[in-house]
């Protein structure tokens, strides 16, 4: 994990067993349902799991020393990046929204093993979810930044963020909106640029 503490991003002993212990809940699951590419088992960490804690290392001041603050993650797959980030802040209520049913399954296997108290599995599609007022809104990998916003929007209280994953070819033309923000980063072992990129419904 050294790629997380050249971020300043410090994890407990317990924070990265856990980290490590998801890990091969997704490997080993990943034998049942498709849950990562095949190509990626071998890299899940230095690929997914650090892809899933750039929010903690990039805009960590957003969630420091905030209590009652509520989290969705839309189309939550295999957990990534919602299952890092609630290992990570666990003064932060998140909530995995899944429609399909053996993924369904699969996350709420995870969290239980896991005894995650501040993650609440969804089996749902978001728009059908029934969570609002939300402070932040996640996704990884789902639609385009235009697509993921429109759905997200409206569950956001005032000045709550949108957060979406993507890499950095797929949302460049947004660079000129002042309303988006944008951070770029590289991963481990990885030749793509990618994007960490938020915007607040105000």
């Amino acid at each position: 994990m050294d790629f997380l503490k050249s971020y300043n991003c410090d994890l407990s002993e317990n924070q990265l067993s856990l980290l490590f212990q998801y890990a091969e809940c997704v490997i080993k699951g990943n034998t049942i349902t498709n849950l990562i590419s095949k190509n990626d088992a071998g890299k899940f960490c230095s690929r997914h799991l650090t892809d899933s804690l750039i929010p903690v290392c990039l805009l960590k001041n957003l969630f420091d020393d905030h209590s009652g603050l509520r989290w969705a993650d839309m189309g939550s797959g295999g957990g990534c990046p919602v299952f890092p980030l609630a290992i990570a802040l666990p003064h932060i209520q998140f909530y995995a929204v899944e429609p399909r049913n053996k993924r369904v399954q699969f996350l709420q296997e995870t969290k239980n093993i896991l005894k995650l108290d501040n993650l609440e599995v969804v089996g749902k599609r978001f728009e059908t979810s029934g969570l609002n007022n939300l402070n932040f809104i996640s996704c990884r990998a789902l639609s385009t930044f235009e697509n993921d916003w429109e759905r997200a929007k409206f569950a956001l209280k005032k000045n709550g963020t949108f957060l979406t994953l993507k890499s950095f070819e797929t949302i460049s033309h947004l660079e000129k909106d002042s309303s988006i923000c944008i951070n770029k980063y590289s991963l481990p072992e990885e030749e793509k640029q990618y994007a960490l990129v938020y915007k607040r419904f105000e």
